[in-house]
């Protein structure tokens, strides 16, 4: 299920069913039973500040993000949380009401966030603070992980287009790697590919290992990129497939899409 502002080329990766919601986006208003409304969003050097649409929407039946999460709620749990479902759909203020209550940095939110130019999020490095039981700075050494690939094994990374926001895909071109009309590619180092006889734009599959899994990712361009030897690229959402639910990172937990151990084979003939 997506909610989406527009019509993108993700909509057509998809499992065996889809849902799109189409939402308001931010540039359009917003306007609720309380009036008209503001989102907030956070900036690049931490300042938090409102974020109001001032475009008339481009449906009357559009919702807004808030509304559409509000009333899946609504349907599924009614009043079984305890949860006020509808305030925080007529009054956005309500959920920023909540987010005080629970997120530090937050406090007076609906009053700080109205004043010109926002706020800043508690931030102890830049305000000269450290919460450690010194007072101190703590620096720690991570040792960089070992994989041992074999077996003719790669170390695939998931990466974005040029034309991509997160998973949304407006385009099919990267001017970033010069790749253009197509995102089933895959970057490999010119020595790897000779040494598993891989020829420039040939399509093979992409097939990854998880303890006893293999999952395949069929048909995708072999591009020679500056990419160090045993590793490759290639992008998501298309190569998500590959990665198991399994397979995260230690310690976040976060799925291990920038390492991914795989092997190409010859590719699936194409679908006629």
């Amino acid at each position: 299920m997506q909610i989406s502002t527009k019509l993108n080329r993700a909509h057509l990766i998809t499992g065996e069913q889809a849902l799109i919601l189409p939402c308001l986006g931010r540039t359009e208003k917003d306007v609720q039973a309380s009036g008209e409304q503001f989102v907030t969003v956070e900036d690049t050097t931490g300042v938090v500040h409102p974020s109001r649409g001032v475009l008339p929407p481009a449906s009357e039946h559009l919702l807004s993000e808030p509304a559409i999460v509000g009333r899946m709620a609504l349907a599924t749990l009614g009043d079984r949380t305890g949860v006020d479902w509808q305030a925080m759909i007529d009054d956005y203020d309500r959920v920023r009401e909540h987010i005080e209550h629970v997120v530090p940095g937050f406090t007076q939110y609906n009053t700080r966030v109205r004043e010109p130019g926002g706020f800043y999020l508690p931030n102890g490095p830049r305000e000269g603070r450290f919460t450690t039981s010194s007072g101190r700075a703590r620096f720690t050494v991570t040792p960089l992980p070992a994989h041992d690939l074999g077996d003719g094994r790669l170390l695939l990374t998931t990466v974005r287009s040029h034309d991509q926001f997160n998973t949304t895909i407006y385009g099919e071109n990267d001017r970033y790697r010069g790749v253009f009309g197509g995102r089933r590619v895959i970057f490999l180092n010119a020595d790897d590919m000779r040494e598993r006889n891989i020829a420039k734009d040939q399509f093979v599959d992409i097939v990854s290992h998880f303890g006893a899994e293999r999952r395949r990712a069929a048909r995708f361009k072999a591009v020679p990129y500056e990419i160090p030897r045993g590793c490759a690229a290639a992008y998501y959402p298309e190569t998500n497939v590959l990665v198991p639910v399994g397979a995260v990172a230690a310690g976040s937990n976060q799925p291990a899409s920038k390492s991914i151990p795989i092997t190409l084979e010859a590719a699936s003939a194409p679908v006629s």
